[in-house]
């Protein structure tokens, strides 16, 4: 007899938890958000020849958009001299271009990127650099777009535009 004043207790409590859980559905939470952010690079174009030695900066153009919020980009420039099968080189009075910085775009979803904040030394070695742009959501989803760049101490573009 007592088994038959549980089970309404039993039932109720099912009930209840089955409650709970659907009304916490994966498409209700942002922090199940699975879809990456989308990059559009528009400068530095690929293949582009930039300005060793420009005070005016590299001409750095994007938009960045995601479904729910974005978080932070995340640009990087290393050399590809040897195409990365990383033989040594000989002691040059140059010196392997690098930029690495990150910066904050939370609490927006989409973000029109533009600035001259890479500036490439005069003692900068000449030749083939990769460009990467990495782009998180707030949920951690990553996406990134790689350019090949060449600077060039003879030309190119030194960034020097009307804004």
């Amino acid at each position: 007899m007592k088994t038959r004043l549980y089970f309404p207790i039993i039932i109720s409590l099912l009930v209840m938890a089955t409650s709970v859980f659907t009304a916490c559905s994966d498409s209700d939470n942002p922090l199940n958000d699975t879809t990456k952010p989308v990059i559009d690079l528009k400068s530095p174009t690929e293949g582009q020849t930039l300005a060793i030695g420009s005070e005016h900066g590299v001409h750095f153009e994007m938009d960045l958009s995601d479904d729910v919020m974005l978080k932070s980009y995340k640009i990087e420039i290393h050399s590809n001299f040897d195409h990365h099968s990383h033989d040594t080189r000989a002691a040059e009075t140059t010196v392997d271009f690098a930029f690495n910085r990150a910066f904050d775009v939370s609490e927006q979803k989409t973000a029109h990127i533009h600035h001259h904040d890479i500036l490439i030394s005069a003692n900068a070695t000449p030749g083939d650099y990769h460009l990467m742009v990495y782009c998180t959501d707030a949920a951690g989803n990553e996406a990134h777009v790689a350019r090949n760049i060449v600077l060039s101490a003879t030309g190119g573009e030194d960034g020097n535009h009307e804004e």
